[in-house]
């Protein structure tokens, strides 16, 4: 049977003829009591402890798990930012080596364009001094020779000769019709 400490205070023992002398028992039963006192005091104690270890241990628990959930969430998101910066990258990357291409594309258009004036310009020069040349060989003499500035078919025929080298064709060396020889 159980006894409480109040209740082991309280037990009476029987008396008999030359059984224990009533004082030394009723002494060890009061030191039994105060030592069943103090530990069911401390089991006391002990079970308030527990109690609040345990919700202290669900708290955290619960935080760790909160934490847990908050890392791999960070992660996540910090995969798919590094992923998106990626791709991000990548498009611009894309969009300046298209824009390169453009600016090359029109660069080689423009030198190939610039070519082809130095090229008609050249023409015109030439034929202008092949015009000087064969006026100074007349010694100036024959003004009449001198291109009108209505009739200009050597220019004409200047940028007869750019459009036909641009083209990869050649004008043929002499022109019967104008008298004009292309040196």
């Amino acid at each position: 049977m159980r006894y409480s400490p109040v209740e082991l205070r309280h037990v009476k023992v029987g008396r008999a003829l030359f059984g224990y002398r009533r004082a030394e028992v009723d002494e060890v039963i009061s030191d039994a009591a105060e030592s069943y006192e103090e530990v069911w005091a401390e089991r006391g104690e002990l079970a308030d402890k527990l109690e609040d270890l345990s919700s202290t241990l669900e708290e955290v628990k619960q935080r760790e798990s909160l934490l847990a959930t908050t890392l791999v969430a960070a992660e996540k998101a910090a995969a798919e930012a590094v992923e998106s910066a990626k791709r991000q990258g990548e498009v611009i990357i894309a969009e300046a080596h298209q824009e390169g291409r453009s600016i090359m594309r029109a660069a080689l258009a423009e030198r190939d364009r610039l070519f082809s004036e130095s090229r008609r310009v050249e023409t015109l020069l030439r034929a202008a001094l092949g015009i000087v040349e064969e006026s100074q060989a007349l010694g100036g003499r024959d003004s009449t020779h001198w291109p009108r500035h209505e009739d200009t078919r050597e220019f004409h025929m200047a940028e007869l000769q750019a459009e036909l080298e641009a083209k990869g064709e050649e004008l043929p060396a002499a022109d019967a019709s104008s008298g004009f020889t292309w040196g």
